[in-house]
């Protein structure tokens, strides 16, 4: 047995390194060996941008300049290092596997060449095998199997201590290339420590495996590591910079921070406030940043912003104001993307003077405004039918020197499609070629969305072929809005053709691309493939959320299947999630069609005791209920409850209580119900008339 003594020490030295790649013949092994005359160290590393181990291979040069300190790795005299005999000697040698156990045994005996290899690396410090592994894993063309090959070869000649940093290396760079059961695989080449631990859960969040993620943090317990404030973030990044953050997946998050008695800080909290503000959840964003700020904690500008950005979504603009004069008072000046937060806001709540104002707070602070500034202007200035004022900022962009982009007519075009002026979009195309703007994707989306919307699914499919012609790749966006229109016109074949094909193309579906497809198949009753897609869905790592168990009691109500929807209902609860009021509207409407009015009483007292207020459309699905079920006295305490709890009854109100006088033949009721919707302000619809009129005309006959 041949006994090697051990390396040097693996600390960094005090050296700047630089990278040139240098394309030349690879040199022999017995140049690996250092030399103490050149004078620049360097570390030259063989780079294959091929997998076949015969490719010819380029150098990838690290200088290293020594520095003064008697304890750098290097001494003071330069050395090279030449890793492409031992890049050569690997690459032409059996393919490395994750899986095999016998690559870190002990070698019994060496050939020269291998033996001369290991000699010659001996003295090289840990901190190049580590450039060198980088570089393999990092670059163009990245050879993970060689690189693996490398580490296995350290560990045979026992030439560097550091091997938990060196699988860590290998771990991210296979999490990196989706090769997350490889990266599982290697992890049981070492006893895993905290470097190993924290590559992996990265891994695992970067492929959407969050219980795979929160299994290694208990794991991680388990094996005495304390979890840290990194896995949990390196969680969250993640999954806000995939767009599949979610306010489920927070929570579960949240109640794991719990678990671990782990004291938030500010970079944690930042985390979590930014998640729960693109998850959509403005309240729960609003209790975290409130309890960091309770501590006498600043938190970034990104933070608040997100807030800003998703109060205006929430139609909260009071609050978001709040904030943004928050961050003035504690002397932050706002820019550009501070004012376009806050100026969104305005324009979702249509408040045109608001929006106005803000753009002229821009202007007088010395804050000019961008591309993005004039687009929410003209829609603001589009949602209130000023076409003028929307083509007067048109020219003032252009007398700025502003190109208006594909994003401002894209909410031109979104206008229109609100209004359902559909045609308008080849109006708007003339425009823009007119000054000389192209499509993008989201004027696209926009485009099929206003086609689908109105029911011109053929224009909306050439818009899509138009769109891939011209080099824009569809997003998931795109797929989502082409397979809805399809659903809703009734082509629910042909949806799920669209919904095959993007998948074929490498798209993978979101949680609303589910939504829209377990409605589908609800429509169709379609129950067993109902299943087989939610747990499809599980699979992909994707929970259901609210609009998921929304649309799952819809279409099991609309069928009668009660069962299940409870069961939904109960699931959803389990999971932590409160249930909206459009679920129990949609449960006690379905009774109601089937005149089981009990049980649609019973949905409406389990609606009040999950906290939900009464709305008028749960109620006027309790009135058809008891319309249905011939129980008229009942419908019309309905209304007197309405009235006591200070909710206005609407048309839909009237035109149900007169359809139960009908049910049970009080016509000469009918008209007093008529008149009583008058006096309350509401104004008849054409079914209300209608109503009205077959009351009258029975009531004739039966006087003749």
């Amino acid at each position: 047995m041949l006994r090697f003594p051990p390396p040097l020490p693996t600390c960094f030295p005090s050296s700047t390194l630089r990278h040139h790649l240098i394309f030349q013949p690879p040199l022999s092994a017995a140049a690996a060996i250092p030399s103490s005359s050149s004078s620049t160290s360097a570390a030259v590393i063989n780079l294959s941008n091929s997998s076949s181990p015969t490719s010819s291979p380029k150098r990838h040069v690290i200088e290293i300049n020594g520095g003064d300190n008697p304890n750098d790795v290097l001494p003071l005299q330069s050395r090279r290092y030449d890793f492409t005999p031992l890049l050569n000697f690997l690459s032409n040698q059996t393919p490395s596997s994750f899986f095999s156990d016998d690559e870190n045994s002990s070698p019994k005996s060496l050939e020269p060449l291998e033996l001369q290899l290991a000699e010659s690396y001996r003295a090289v410090p840990g901190p190049l095998w580590h450039s060198l592994l980088k570089s393999l894993c990092s670059s163009r063309g990245s050879n993970i199997g060689l690189a693996y090959a490398v580490v296995s070869w350290l560990q045979k000649h026992n030439l560097c201590f550091s091997y938990e940093l060196l699988y860590a290396i290998l771990i991210h760079a296979l999490g990196r290339s989706e090769q997350l059961y490889e990266a599982f695989q290697l992890s049981k080449k070492q006893k895993l420590t905290p470097l190993t631990y924290n590559a992996l859960i990265s891994a695992c969040a970067r492929n959407h495996e969050l219980e795979k993620a929160l299994n290694l943090i208990s794991r991680m317990r388990e094996d005495g590591y304390p979890s840290d404030f990194v896995n949990y973030s390196l969680i969250i990044r993640c999954l806000i910079r995939s767009r599949r953050i979610d306010s489920i997946i927070l929570h579960k998050l949240c109640r794991e921070i719990e678990c671990d008695k782990l004291e938030v800080d500010i970079h944690l909290s930042n985390d979590i406030i930014i998640g729960f503000a693109k998850a959509g959840d403005a309240s729960r964003a609003m209790e975290f940043l409130s309890g960091v700020q309770g501590r006498g904690v600043s938190v970034k500008t990104e933070t608040l912003l997100a807030v800003i950005n998703e109060l205006g979504n929430s139609g909260r603009t009071e609050e978001a104001e709040a904030i943004f004069e928050e961050m003035r008072d504690n002397g932050l000046k706002p820019r550009s993307k501070a004012y376009n937060a806050l100026l969104k806001a305005y324009v979702k709540a249509g408040s045109l003077k608001d929006a106005e104002f803000i753009v002229s707070e821009m202007e007088r602070t010395g804050v000019y405004p961008d591309e993005h500034t004039y687009s929410l202007l003209i829609a603001a200035y589009s949602d209130a039918g000023r076409w003028e004022s929307a083509r007067i900022v048109l020219k003032e962009m252009e007398a700025k020197d502003c190109q208006p982009n594909s994003f401002v007519f894209s909410r031109i075009l979104a206008t229109y499609r609100d209004k359902g002026e559909w045609h308008r979009v080849f109006e708007v195309l003339r425009e823009m070629k007119k000054i000389g703007v192209s499509p993008d994707g989201h004027f696209y989306n926009v485009m099929i969305d206003t086609f689908g919307k109105n029911n011109c699914l053929d224009h909306a499919m050439t818009a899509f072929d138009k769109m891939v012609s011209e080099g824009i790749q569809p997003d998931i966006v795109t797929w989502n809005t082409l397979i809805d229109c399809h659903c809703k016109s009734g082509k629910h074949g042909r949806a799920e053709e669209l919904f095959h094909e993007m998948m074929e193309k490498g798209f993978s579906p979101c949680p609303t691309t589910f939504n829209i497809m377990l409605n589908s198949f609800g429509e169709q009753e379609r129950w067993d493939d109902v299943k087989s897609l939610l747990g499809n869905m599980r699979t992909r790592g994707l929970l259901p959320n609210t609009v998921t168990y929304t649309t799952l009691v819809h279409i099991y109500g609309k069928s009668g299947r009660f069962g299940d929807a409870i069961k939904c209902l109960e699931d959803m609860k389990s999971q932590g999630l409160k249930p909206l009021a459009s679920m129990y509207n949609a449960l006690i409407n379905a009774y109601a069609r089937r005149g089981m009015s009990d049980e649609a009483i019973n949905a409406f007292k389990a609606m009040r005791a999950d906290g939900l207020p009464p709305c008028v459309l749960a109620l006027n699905s309790l009135i058809n209920a008891f319309g249905e079920d011939r129980r008229d006295a009942e419908a019309f305490a309905v209304l007197q409850y309405m009235k006591e709890n200070g909710l206005k009854p609407d048309v839909v109100t009237f035109t149900t209580l007169m359809k139960a006088r009908i049910r049970v033949d009080k016509f000469h009721e009918v008209p007093a119900v008529y008149q009583e919707m008058i006096l309350s302000g509401c104004a008849p619809d054409r079914k209300a008339r209608e109503m009205l009129r077959s009351a009258l005309r029975y009531m004739r006959q039966s006087l003749k």
